[in-house]
């Protein structure tokens, strides 16, 4: 059994069963792959709040990592990052800033993102854009220094 991760898709639609949820089995998919254990995606609907209650839930059953996809644009109801934000102990931004700088290269909407990255209980947090591509180009990143990042959480040496 791998380390636990944990996968929180934030759709207003998806959580009312209007659309297919495509971006949380990418994210799951990539973690499995990378030796996560991992469930299906958790679908909440968009707001601070249930984001919060979805990050508390999750570091709660053990996440080690936790990836959110959607929520992270400037609509009314996205307030991924501001439910993160409650949850979050300590900023990591450079995950984050990598993030916006990647997907600012494949179309200038993506500097548009404010996911936010940090660690929370012991867990890394990062929040993703919604679509398949950003979480497909984005766990790449996340995942070159999840390990690292959970070995420093628990105590391991720099190398």
């Amino acid at each position: 059994m791998g380390m636990l991760a944990a996968v929180i898709t934030v759709s207003d639609r998806s959580a009312a069963g209007l659309r297919a949820d495509a971006s949380g089995p990418v994210a799951a998919e990539l973690l499995r792959a990378a030796g996560f254990d991992v469930g299906e995606a958790t679908v909440v609907p968009d707001g601070a709040d249930s984001v919060e209650q979805a990050l508390r839930a999750a570091i709660g059953a053990g996440a080690r990592l936790v990836v959110t996809t959607g929520g992270t644009g400037l609509s009314p109801r996205d307030e991924t990052p501001e439910g993160t934000a409650r949850v979050l102990e300590r900023a990591v931004p450079g995950i984050a800033e990598e993030l916006r700088r990647i997907g600012a290269a494949a179309k200038p909407a993506g500097m548009l993102s404010r996911g936010l990255s940090g660690i929370a209980g012991g867990a890394l947090i990062v929040n993703l854009a919604g679509s398949p591509h950003a979480v497909a180009s984005g766990m790449p990143v996340v995942l070159s220094v999840a390990w690292h990042v959970i070995d420093q959480l628990s105590g391991g040496d720099h190398p």
